[in-house]
């Protein structure tokens, strides 16, 4: 999932630069400009395109790749590949690392390690952990203070759903799962976990 959104995103950058790159294009044939009507080059009225229809150019073009995103979400979403919770969507590649490499792996994807906020975002998480019928590192951590958890960008947890008598590691362990119950565990960093990025 991480490789085919990487992929998606390569394709979606290397599209535009293709098309800003055409429109630079030596030879390419100028429209005449428009009194009243600034154009690319400011108020010169020198630009390819004048100034209202460029701006439709582009939203038309943002509408399609609009279109496209959408329909390749429901496509992922139909095949289990992806969880959308309003406005998080959660995915998991299929890989068991530690935790260090499984934020790594998020941030490379331009995410980060999924941190519900609510039941329904673990629920959402949950039913990617059955999927793979595996326990998920989540994106929270001890804080400086033993017992205390946070989530990876340091604020307080607003909701939790900890396993009975949990946490109990008493500062060593520093790393929370999440069981395939829907309830969590502190753990050590070090296990193999399956990774679920949020985006």
């Amino acid at each position: 999932m991480l490789f085919y959104s990487s992929y998606m995103l390569t394709a979606l950058a290397a599209l535009l630069v293709t098309c800003h790159a055409l429109q630079k294009l030596p030879g390419t044939p100028r429209l005449p400009s428009v009194p009243g009507l600034p154009g690319r080059d400011g108020l010169k009225g020198q630009s390819r395109l004048p100034g209202l229809l460029e701006s439709l150019d582009a939203q038309l073009v943002l509408l399609n790749l609009k279109h496209r995103l959408s329909r390749l979400e429901g496509v992922l979403a139909l095949n289990g590949k992806i969880k959308e919770v309003g406005e998080k969507i959660f995915a998991s590649n299929g890989k068991e690392v530690d935790f260090a490499s499984a934020l790594e792996s998020c941030e490379e994807a331009g995410g980060t390690l999924a941190a519900p906020t609510n039941e329904e975002e673990n629920k959402a998480i949950l039913s990617i952990v059955k999927q793979y019928n595996r326990y998920a590192y989540l994106g929270i951590k001890e804080g400086e203070t033993s017992d205390r958890f946070e989530y990876i960008n340091g604020k307080p947890l607003n909701y939790t759903n900890w396993h009975q008598y949990e946490p109990n590691g008493k500062g060593t362990e520093k790393c929370v799962e999440i069981y395939t119950d829907g309830r969590w565990n502190d753990k050590k960093c070090n296990q193999y976990r399956l990774t679920i990025c949020e985006f």
